[in-house]
């Protein structure tokens, strides 16, 4: 059982890039579909541009390498007052929709877990 503990709690920067970059395209491809479907899946558009811009802001920065420094960079996103997005529907909502999407990647980052979990639906 100690094996399993020491396994999970061993930092891996390449796995969350990886994981960042497997939500980044599946995110691409949820807007695409929102947005071939139109007006009604406005709010999925929102959704899936939020997700991407999250990831799109991390997958590349040398913080992923070092878990503080993740939660730290997360942490100064979550205080930062304005989210510099295009093409969105509802600015508000988009903005609500990206805290939401830092929250939840402070979370797997503190708790250093779900950076395995691949599949596009999540």
């Amino acid at each position: 059982m100690s094996e399993k503990n020491d396994a999970t709690s061993a930092w891996n920067g390449e796995q969350v890039r990886q994981w960042l970059q497997s939500r980044f395209e599946a995110a691409r491809l949820d807007q695409a579909a929102a947005d071939r479907r139109g007006y009604t899946a406005q709010d999925d558009y929102d959704l899936a541009a939020a997700e991407e811009w999250v990831c799109r802001t991390l997958k590349s920065a040398p913080c992923t390498n070092d878990q503080a420094a993740l939660a730290a960079r997360i942490k100064e996103l979550i205080s930062q007052d304005d989210y510099r997005l295009s093409g969105v529907n509802d600015d508000r909502r988009c903005e609500r929709y990206i805290r939401a999407n830092l929250r939840k990647l402070a979370k797997m980052t503190k708790a250093n877990e779900g950076f395995g979990n691949l599949l596009r639906y999540q």
